[in-house]
């Protein structure tokens, strides 16, 4: 057993690097205490190192990725991959209006060598049950402002993740894959039902009750507890290409700049100090 005791200052730092050992599968995180809580001054992180450094991955591990383009499920494809999983990309067309985003999860899917399967549930009709919100109703406007400010409720998609998921698992039987990932982290939590570790532990509990006898699907949610910083922080060192990317609700031509997600996507970037090479129209939601 390792242990890391940091001061305030350096805990950041520390606990970046911990985080992508940990999702490269070099080291195991037994408990981490990070300094910027308001009840700590110091921190102590606590790693072990686990048998499978010595031991090379089994080369039939297969995850089901549930890939919309973003940065975060990007990031943890690439996270997937470096841990030794094979992986099988799905994406969902459920009549988003930033439904550029697929663009990016096919040249994503393809860059890290991933079968890619496009399900069109706006062909199948479904999109006429997921209206009312600003993703999917063109006349709801998209708003703007931080993504944690009550404004964003509008933007939820009802049971979303919850549908998208179970074909995934479908998909894992199939395919005869182990686990099916998704890229929710707690910047989703206040906004998203189906984004929180409530949601995850029911759902997973749901779906091997669902295909007992025939497989048993492990619910992967590598940044359930992280934030979009550190998941910029661990994209950096995995060298994802966040220029390949997409973010933004609204769908333009180019990241807006100033909805719920630009202003995410920016913060994120300026609090892992990690350059922003995204384009935005506007300079309005720039994060100092």
């Amino acid at each position: 057993m390792i242990r890391i005791s940091v001061n305030t200052a350096s805990t950041s730092e520390v606990d970046n690097l911990v985080i992508a050992l940990y999702y490269r599968g070099t080291i195991k995180c037994e408990r981490v205490l990070r300094s910027s809580r308001p009840d700590a001054s110091s921190g102590t992180i606590r790693a072990a190192m686990p048998a499978r450094t010595a031991e090379p991955q089994p080369p039939d591990r297969r995850a089901v990725v549930v890939l919309s383009g973003g940065l975060d499920s990007t990031t943890m494809a690439y996270v997937l991959l470096a841990r030794g999983y094979s992986l099988a990309a799905i994406s969902f067309d459920y009549g988003q209006r930033h439904r550029k985003e697929l663009e990016f999860a096919g040249q994503i899917a393809a860059d890290l060598g991933a079968s890619w399967t496009r399900i069109d549930l706006h062909a199948a009709g479904l999109t006429g049950i997921l209206g009312g919100s600003a993703l999917t109703d063109d006349a709801v406007a998209v708003p703007d402002g931080h993504y944690a400010d009550e404004s964003m409720r509008i933007t939820v998609v009802p049971n979303r993740n919850a549908i998208m998921l179970s074909i995934a698992c479908a998909l894992a039987v199939t395919r005869e894959a182990e686990a099916v990932a998704f890229g929710a982290h707690t910047g989703d939590h206040f906004i998203y039902p189906d984004c929180r570790p409530e949601f995850v532990r029911a759902f997973a509990t749901m779906v091997n009750l669902a295909v007992e006898g025939l497989a048993s699907i492990e619910i992967l949610t590598p940044f359930l507890s992280m934030t979009k910083a550190d998941i910029v922080t661990l994209g950096n060192e995995l060298h994802v290409p966040f220029e390949r990317t997409w973010s933004c609700y609204k769908g333009g031509a180019l990241h807006c700049g100033t909805c719920g997600t630009c202003y995410e996507r920016r913060e994120a970037f300026a609090r892992a100090h990690v350059v922003d090479p995204t384009v935005y129209a506007s300079e309005a939601g720039h994060v100092q």
